[in-house]
């Protein structure tokens, strides 16, 4: 009975302790870590509503992000909207301001690959926000031109489940793969997306919205220049590695002789062993860590994933397009490659 006891008081502890924050359209709570749904699904614990009285609970979908229990609803928070957020008991209210109140302060931070040359069967786009975005009907606020200012018809592969980071600040743009590869239908009927020689207008458009309901500060534009395909894999065995000495926190540095993946460099390449930080720079084509604790003088480990890609979405050894005409490029059938590191 004590040990029962002991185990209401310390659940009432937590659901004191437990505060349901929105953030970005996105309802979180904090203070409880959260494991497995209860029997009764997520819905049991957490609701949320709009308005007062007896009204059914929002619609949405639950997840659990980083240990924390959220909550999506299914459609955009309007401007005006009252809601309350109950858990486990506990009621947080909210109210989201209106637009006339907000000011348009949200912009493009920055789109990758930073280049102002771009492959002709380039993969993806990456474009960060500076703060939280809302998801849903985003391909209506991009376009593609070309340089006499004429739409690109349908460039993207326009996936349902858009393709964001957790905190809803980067959204994945992915060229339709059917207008890369060689073969197929797609390409054959509607051309390529992109042309060599030609010259083109990334478009993200002031009316798609940020997590506050409010639209972004501006237009932006990305203008870029369209060479030949890449159809060569990474190969790195042609990457420069500048080691730092014993006792320092001088950075690894390697060098690639092409633009890698902007995204993936983030975790694609690692010291076996060695915990730090990780920056990209040079317009893709240089990778540098810097290790949280001075180096240790001997042999080490650059430990790279095989899915590390290239602006074609070439992986490490492995095309992305193989055309039955072309000599077959062996598939490396190992996760990882490792190449040596050498502290003095």
């Amino acid at each position: 009975m004590r040990l029962l006891l002991l185990l209401i008081l310390a659940l009432a502890c937590h659901a004191q302790n437990a505060a349901v924050q929105l953030d970005g359209g996105v309802f979180r709570v904090r203070g409880v870590p959260a494991g497995n749904p209860p029997p009764a699904g997520w819905e049991s614990v957490l609701s949320v509503y709009a308005g007062t009285g007896d009204v059914p609970a929002l619609l949405g979908t639950y997840a659990v992000e980083a240990g924390e229990l959220t909550f999506r609803p299914r459609f955009p928070l309007t401007p005006g909207m009252r809601l309350r957020a109950v858990f486990r008991g506990a009621e947080s209210r909210f109210e989201i301001p209106t637009v006339a109140a907000l000011t348009a302060t949200t912009r493009v931070a920055a789109v990758y690959p930073s280049a102002g040359v771009l492959p002709e069967n380039a993969l993806k786009i990456y474009v960060f926000f500076s703060a939280p975005m809302q998801r849903g009907d985003s391909w209506k606020y991009l376009s593609l031109l070309r340089e006499d200012g004429s739409k690109v018809d349908a460039p993207f592969l326009e996936l349902d489940q858009e393709l964001w980071d957790r905190e809803q600040r980067r959204f994945t743009i992915l060229f339709d793969p059917g207008r890369i590869k060689r073969g197929l239908a797609s390409l054959a009927e509607a051309g390529p997306a992109l042309e060599a020689g030609r010259t083109y207008t990334l478009v993200v458009h002031r009316e798609w919205r940020d997590g506050r309901n409010v639209p972004l500060a501006g237009d932006y534009r990305k203008t870029f220049k369209i060479r030949p395909a890449d159809r060569i894999p990474p190969d790195p065995a042609n990457w420069k590695i500048a080691a730092p000495r014993a006792g320092t926190t001088s950075p690894v540095v390697i060098t690639f002789p092409e633009a890698l993946d902007f995204a993936l460099l983030h975790h694609e390449i690692e010291i076996a062993g060695v915990t730090g930080s990780v920056a990209v720079g040079r317009g893709e084509t240089e990778w540098r860590f810097t290790p949280d604790q001075p180096w240790k003088a001997g042999d080490h480990k650059i430990v790279i994933r095989t899915d590390l890609e290239d602006l074609a979405g070439n992986h490490i050894l492995r095309a992305f397009d193989v055309d039955v005409f072309d000599p077959i490029t062996p598939i490396l059938t190992a996760e990882t490659i490792t190449l040596p590191l050498r502290i003095r």
